[in-house]
């Protein structure tokens, strides 16, 4: 669940009295420039540690529903960069390159519940996938759920849903806009109809069962109007909800007033014994559990005899729970083993007595799954999966054959039924979809896409390279094989690097356009990530996370190198944290790129903690009111750093007017100061979607029409032709 949360000193300077210009290499063939709206200035400074920061643009934080100064100055950005993204060449052949690419037939993963199969299908080309459900294997598909009833834009998703253990009700909830709001509803899966009221303002939740009475969620008290999008989250509380009762109803389980920045969520053992709740301050993967025994035999205990008993106290380790059964618990944990182990919690006793059942292994260790007698457990090695079959006991029984790069997810299943579901993915391949039976090794397919190209004609290579400090850093590179590289192609290099999140390979439609385009695609695993443990994590953040810009810019130093590419033909991209990493790379060498998206980015990194979720994100780059940290945040911070007189490369921002993880102000702040002094000739401009968020929900029309664009701007200022 928290993992959902995500994400040398110079003033920021002040904006030009007059709409700065910048000329456009093709347009000023024809005499004409791009002409920036002029953006008001206010004379904010703050002083910390003896530093005076000025935030010329604090103004454009408040929120674009609230405030018709902001949305007269988003209107003006998209006067501005709406006809230069229109008119760019190539992009209605990107357009129909990804809407061919994105007309597939794809599943989730099957969830199993009281006999039935529940998935989401889509045809291909709906905006949202709607959800199915089958009883039996081989039984006939019939609609439960169809989003794209919901909303004329598409905009309304159908975002986490989960069946009871009998498969007769279903919990489901909905996202408006992109926003992370949940509005949470229970259908009948035998009539279709949905059942009891509406809950409300639920974010960063489970959907856990208990029995088939009721469930249990996180949520926040409702904010005051007009803050619904930028107050801080805190004070989470985990409540259960029974069916057929309104919210009002719902009981509080546990809860932290004393603690208010604690994040609450819960898991149900299978044997609905447990109610395991996890609790955790921030993004690191460091959490406390409390239990609470809902009695043995079929009749949960009353709601009053619920008693919260501490499992694991303190903010220290990582607890991923694996499944219970009867007194024992399985979990995957960092305590004592940085690549991480499995570990068994015997809870019979006043005590518990936790014994290792698999040790730390070379490689790290992501996930662990019980299926019927069997431990499956996922492996990274070098960014890719392995998987392996393991006894309850910890003996080895076997390997899972992937034959190729990429990565598996999926595994999960119960205690006594040996069946299971993952998928498997790579650079050139969507998620085939394969059912294993734990009992006899083997692997059958359930669901493989049919693809409108040849995925043997993608080359997939990984290399490595050395970082600034010699560090072995991971990349792969993705082209068409036979693609000529003997003067350097047009490359697209993407990283995120940040909050414990591995980049694995991974299907991306719009890519695949990039690449059936003639260009590369790079993905550097940049430090700041799990691939290789928690060393690699802490080798990327807070006081090192100058390692990971130092991680980005070798790479693309190497591709020029090794002649993959030139300075004049490389693009780099990230989302959210991965925003901020282009936004720091650019100004630090803007030399070594011709163009960059820095997408949903964290660019103010004074100011993260005040708004929603980013009070959480702490744990990654520090907090601004401490002066280490408040000195390393602003040797980086994207807003505060930007060099006037330097020839900066193209760069094309984006965001969205619904984005409550980071806000759109971040955005914002940093496109005005960006175009507010001279950076060069290059255009600087903003791409603002509306009813749009982070980047979840998203549906699929909104999806092309962004990155045909997007990468329409790259390919042009790279030089990669579209035809």
């Amino acid at each position: 669940m928290h993992k959902a949360f995500l994400a040398g000193v110079a003033a920021v300077v002040m904006a030009m009295p007059t709409g700065s210009v910048a000329k456009d290499a093709t347009t000023a063939e024809v005499g004409t420039m791009l002409v920036y709206p002029k953006t008001e200035t206010v004379s904010v400074v703050d002083e910390q540690f003896g530093v005076k920061v000025a935030d010329p643009y604090r103004w454009l934080e408040d929120d674009v529903r609230n405030s018709k100064k902001v949305a007269d100055w988003v209107a003006a950005q998209k006067a501005v960069a709406d006809p230069y993204l229109d008119s760019l060449p190539g992009k209605d052949v990107l357009a129909a390159r990804m809407k061919t690419l994105f007309d597939y037939e794809r599943f989730s993963l099957p969830q199993k519940a009281g006999g039935y199969y529940f998935f989401t299908k889509n045809d291909g080309l709906q905006n949202q996938s709607p959800l199915y459900v089958r009883k039996g294997l081989k039984g006939k598909d019939r609609l439960l759920i169809d989003p794209n009833l919901w909303a004329k834009d598409g905009a309304t998703a159908l975002d986490q849903w989960e069946p009871s253990p009998n498969g007769k009700l279903l919990a489901y909830a909905i996202q408006d806009g992109g926003s992370d709001w949940r509005t949470i509803r229970v259908l009948d899966t035998t009539t279709g109809k949905n059942i009891g009221a509406d809950i409300k303002w639920a974010k960063f939740t489970n959907i856990a069962w208990v029995g088939n009475e009721g469930f249990l969620y996180s949520r926040f008290a409702e904010p005051a109007k007009g803050q619904e999008f930028q107050a801080l989250n805190e004070n989470q509380t985990l409540y259960f909800h029974r069916i057929g009762t309104a919210q009002a109803e719902d009981r509080a389980v546990y809860a932290t007033p004393d603690r208010p920045k604690l994040g609450h969520s819960a898991q149900v053992t299978y044997d609905n014994r447990w109610v395991l709740i996890t609790s955790a301050e921030g993004t690191d993967d460091k959490y406390e559990l409390n239990l609470i025994d809902l009695g043995k035999g079929k009749k949960v205990k009353s709601l009053d005899q619920w008693k919260v008993t501490p499992l694991v106290k303190g903010l220290d380790h990582d607890w991923q729970l694996v499944e219970g059964m009867g007194d024992k618990l399985w979990f995957v944990t960092n305590k004592g083993a940085p690549k991480l182990k499995v570990v068994q919690a015997d809870i019979s006793g006043k005590e518990p007595i936790f014994t290792d059942v698999v040790a730390e292994r070379t490689d790290t260790l992501s996930r662990a799954q019980i299926v019927g007698t069997r431990l499956v457990l996922s492996y990274l090695k070098d960014a890719a999966t392995r998987a392996v079959v393991l006894s309850l006991n910890g003996e080895p029984v076997q390997q899972i054959s992937l034959n190729s790069i990429g990565t598996a997810s999926g595994f999960s299943g119960k205690p006594g039924d040996p069946e299971t579901f993952y998928s498997f993915s790579s650079f050139n391949q969507p998620g085939a979809i394969y059912r294993f039976d734990s009992n006899s090794g083997k692997s059958t397919p359930f669901v493989q896409p049919k693809l409108s190209f040849d995925p043997g004609q993608i080359s997939i290579e990984q290399r490595f390279y050395s970082s600034k400090d010699g560090t072995k850093v991971p990349m792969f590179i993705v082209h068409k094989k036979g693609l000529d590289l003997s003067k350097g192609a047009p490359t697209l290099l993407y990283a995120y690097g940040g909050f414990n999140l591995p980049q694995l390979p991974g299907y991306s439609p719009t890519r695949m356009a990039w690449i059936q385009s003639g260009g590369v695609f790079v993905l550097a695993n940049i430090r700041g990530g799990s691939e290789y443990g928690k060393a690699w994590h802490d080798a990327g953040r807070l006081l090192n996370k100058q390692n990971v810009f130092d991680d980005f810019i070798a790479a693309g130093e190497y591709l020029i190198k090794e002649g993959i590419t030139t300075k004049d033909k490389l693009a780099i991209e990230g989302r959210s944290n991965g925003g901020l990493l282009v936004g720091a790379v650019v100004n630090q060498r803007p030399d070594l790129f011709a163009a960059g998206h820095a997408a949903v980015g964290v660019m103010d990194m004074l100011r993260f903690d005040r708004f929603t979720a980013g009070r959480y994100w702490v744990d990654d780059y520090g907090y601004p009111n401490r002066e280490a940290d408040f000195k390393n945040l602003y040797r980086y911070s994207p807003y505060h750093n930007i060099k006037s007189g330097v020839d900066y490369p193209a760069v094309i921002v984006s965001t969205a007017d619904t984005d409550d993880r980071v806000v759109p102000g971040h955005s914002f702040k940093y496109t005005a100061a960006l175009q507010a002094v001279d950076t060069g000739m290059a255009p600087k401009i903003i791409r603002i979607e509306t009813r749009a968020g982070h980047g979840s929900g998203k549906p699929t029309d909104k999806l092309i029409e962004e990155y045909s664009e997007i990468y329409a701007f790259l390919a042009k200022w790279t030089g990669l032709e579209l035809r």
